[in-house]
């Protein structure tokens, strides 16, 4: 699935920083993540129908809650750089919330590093994600 990188109102970053977060996110994953996520849109319309029914799926790895916030899922993740560019990759996580009225386009990563600088894009360029157990 490819999406397209857009900032946000950086929120995730405060939840991000946060000492439970960072270590259900560690070890649910395996590794420490970088306290923001990026954020995707799907880029086509079949990229959106992918994106639709993952979030359908009741699969993925729970992300218990602490301290008054939402509950989340998590889908493994390789996340390849822009095209032509096939060996820039990084294993990754897009993190669900559980929260009503959550955007129904927006895809947020979780990474072990700053994608925008691992992977040297920016706002508009297109990353795909491939979905992994």
């Amino acid at each position: 699935m490819t999406g397209v990188i857009f900032s946000d109102l950086g929120q995730a970053a405060s939840f991000m920083a946060l000492n439970w977060v960072q270590e259900a996110l560690r070890a649910a994953l395996g590794f420490n993540c970088f306290p923001a996520t990026l954020n995707l849109r799907p880029r086509a319309p079949e990229d959106t129908r992918l994106w639709e029914a993952l979030r359908q799926e009741p699969d993925g790895i729970s992300l218990p809650t602490a301290d008054g916030h939402c509950s989340a899922r998590l889908y493994r993740v390789v996340i390849q750089g822009p095209e032509g560019r096939p060996n820039d990759k990084v294993k990754g996580a897009v993190l669900v919330p559980d929260v009503s009225g959550y955007p129904k386009d927006k895809i947020e990563i979780v990474a072990p590093v700053r994608l925008k600088d691992v992977l040297g894009v920016q706002d508009g360029d297109a990353l795909t994600l491939e979905f992994v157990h």
